[in-house]
C-alpha cells in the first residue's frame, strides 16, 4: 500500500437519520503524516464522522470513502493501519466478566473482548502487546482487571490495544474525556511520545486545550458541515471559536498550547 494515498479520503458523503442530514461532507482528505484535529460542538456530526471511518454506519448511496487509497476493508485488516480509541469503549472493558489487561491489549488482534479458546493468538501477539503497554507505560499494569483501574490507565490500555497492531494512525475521540487534570496532563504527554515516533493522530475534540502542538490542521465542524478547514494558527483564534461555537471566546496561548475561555 503506498505512502502516497491519503490516511482519509471522503467525497459525497451524506449521513441521514430520520430523514435528516446529519453530516454532509462534499470532499474531505487528511493526509498520511498530517496530524489533525476536527473540533466542533456537541451534535456538530463528529461522533459520526468517527462512526463513518470506523465503518460502524454507512453513508447514503453515491459516496466515496476510502482509507489509505481503500473504500472495501476487512475489519481485522484495517486495524492494521487504523487504530480506533474512544472514552466510550472503556463501558465495555469495564463489564463483566472480569478482563485482565495483557488479555485486554491480545485480544484487540481478534477484535474481541477477552480471549477465547478457539482463538490461536502467537507469542509475536503477546510480545507486540507488552511492548504497547510498555510504550504507553501501562506495563506495571499487567494482572490487573480493566475495571480495578483509573480512568486514566484503562484508557492508556486501550491506546496499547490500538498500537499493539503498529498502525499508520490513531484515530482518537474524546480521548480524554473522564480524566481529572493531572491524568489529562501525562496523557497528552503520552500521545505527544507517539506522534514523535511517527504515528498520524486524527483527535476529534471538542477542548482546544487538549490539542497538541504536534497538529498543525483543523478542522471544524457545525451543523454536520466544515464550516472551517485549515492551518491551526489561522484558526484557533478568538473569532473562528467564537463563531464555531456561539459564545464570546477569548484565545489564549501558553508555549506551543492553546486555551480558550468564555468572555464574559
Amino acid at each position: 500500500m503506498a505512502d502516497e494515498h491519503p490516511l482519509l479520503a471522503l467525497a459525497g458523503v451524506r449521513v441521514m437519520a430520520d430523514e435528516a442530514c446529519i453530516l454532509d461532507l462534499p470532499v474531505l482528505s487528511i493526509a498520511a503524516g498530517e496530524n489533525t484535529a476536527i473540533l466542533g460542538a456537541n451534535g456538530s456530526g463528529k461522533s459520526t464522522l468517527v462512526k463513518l471511518i470506523a465503518r460502524e454506519l454507512y453513508p447514503a448511496w453515491g459516496a466515496d470513502v476510502r482509507i489509505f487509497g481503500q473504500d472495501s476493508w476487512n475489519v481485522f485488516e484495517l486495524r492494521r493501519h487504523l487504530g480506533i480509541v474512544s472514552s466510550t469503549m472503556q463501558l465495555d472493558f469495564d463489564a463483566e466478566p472480569p478482563l485482565e489487561v495483557l488479555d485486554c491489549v491480545v485480544s484487540g488482534f481478534f477484535a474481541s473482548r477477552g480471549l477465547w479458546a478457539h482463538q490461536h493468538y502467537t507469542q509475536d501477539m503477546i510480545d507486540a502487546s507488552r511492548a504497547a503497554l510498555a510504550e504507553v507505560a501501562a506495563d506495571h499494569l499487567i494482572g490487573r482487571s480493566i475495571a480495578s483501574l483509573s480512568t486514566g490507565e484503562a484508557r492508556r490500555v486501550l491506546i496499547a490495544r490500538a498500537l499493539a497492531h503498529r498502525p499508520r494512525a490513531l484515530l482518537l475521540d474524546e480521548p480524554c474525556a473522564g480524566l481529572d487534570p493531572a491524568a489529562r496532563h501525562h496523557f497528552l504527554d503520552m500521545l505527544r511520545g507517539i506522534a514523535a515516533g511517527g504515528t498520524t493522530l486524527v483527535l476529534v475534540t471538542h477542548h482546544i486545550e487538549e490539542i497538541l502542538p504536534e497538529i498543525d490542521r483543523i478542522v471544524m465542524l457545525r451543523g454536520g458541515r466544515i464550516a472551517r478547514d485549515g492551518a491551526k494558527a489561522e484558526l484557533l483564534t478568538s473569532d473562528a471559536l467564537s463563531a464555531l461555537f456561539d459564545l464570546p471566546i477569548a484565545v489564549r496561548t501558553h508555549g506551543a498550547w492553546y486555551r480558550a475561555d468564555i468572555d464574559h
